[in-house]
């Protein structure tokens, strides 16, 4: 079953429909990528972890940046939509968000060292061509949260910039109230986390400008789009036993694939040790149930 809306995109995650009068429709579904291809396997609960943390960060955020959301209330949805029911599953899935002009910037906060800004330090001594003190390792803490964006590519991969070439690309004004909020949100985020035991290692930021106003969009601080460790499991020099996809990186870096489609099928016990990561970074971050989100099985 599908909504009667015109589909704008389909991504790796999330669906996205037009739902009139400057509003989007977004859905996240239980699908995982990694290596940037889709699993076969579903995660089960991962689309309502990723709604309803994203939710969870608009509110604690709003104070810093207005966000793009409106609703993820499924009556409410329906309601703004003329009464149009919403398919079955996709209860605590679907928000309703107003449409933005989106900043062609990745905003990535990094306050330790991993990922690709690893792979790139281990080479040359550099974070997204910027210099950096000799004698890090990979999960060092950095001095200071770095901005470091990356290009927002429609086919391929994105390209890893620095703050020069961020200017050059969507202006110094913008820019520079990217990098600001960014680091503000990041600040904000990781505070919270700490208090939760974890690490926010790093995250993506998406913005963009509803009527002229910069505004958070898209997911927010979610173990998809950041690398989220366990405070008392970061030993530098190692890979962290981390909440997020990096389990499943590991396990498919194991296998003897070429990191294109079709890939190897997920058993069981990564599937599910996945999800109950997946529950366990929302629950313990913000406090809340997963049970008491929108679309909980009777």
């Amino acid at each position: 079953m599908t909504v009667d809306l015109p589909p704008l995109h389909s991504g790796k995650v999330r669906e996205l429909y037009d739902a009139g009068e400057g509003r989007l429709l977004m859905v996240a579904s239980d699908r995982v990528s990694a290596f940037d291809v889709v699993m076969t396997e579903p995660i089960a609960e991962k689309g309502r972890v990723l709604t309803a943390m994203t939710c969870f960060w608009f509110e604690e955020m709003a104070d810093v940046v207005p966000g793009a959301l409106m609703t993820p209330d499924p009556a409410e949805i329906e309601r703004a939509l003329g009464g149009k029911p919403l398919p079955s599953g996709w209860a605590g899935r679907a928000v309703l968000m107003r449409r933005a002009e989106m900043l062609q910037l990745e905003c990535i906060v990094r306050g330790y060292l991993a990922g690709q800004a690893y792979e790139e330090y281990a080479a040359k001594g550099t974070v997204h061509g910027m210099s950096m003190p000799e004698g890090l390792q990979l999960a060092s803490k950095l001095e200071a949260p770095m901005f470091t964006p990356s290009t927002k590519a429609a086919e391929g991969h994105d390209l890893n910039i620095d703050m020069a070439a961020a200017v050059d690309l969507v202006g110094a004004e913008d820019a520079l109230q990217a990098q600001a909020v960014s680091l503000e949100l990041y600040r904000r985020a990781a505070a919270r986390c700490a208090e939760a035991g974890f690490v926010l290692a790093d995250t993506k930021f998406e913005l963009g400008y509803v009527d002229g106003t910069l505004c958070l969009c898209d997911e927010v601080c979610t173990p998809d789009s950041s690398r989220l460790w366990p405070a008392d499991e970061v030993v530098p020099g190692t890979t962290p036993p981390a909440f997020d996809k990096q389990p499943l990186r590991d396990w498919l870096a194991a296998q003897t694939w070429d990191r294109k489609p079709p890939p190897p099928a997920l058993p069981p016990e990564v599937t599910e040790a996945m999800s109950a990561r997946y529950v366990a970074a929302y629950e313990r971050v913000t406090g809340r149930q997963l049970r008491d989100w929108y679309g909980a099985a009777e």
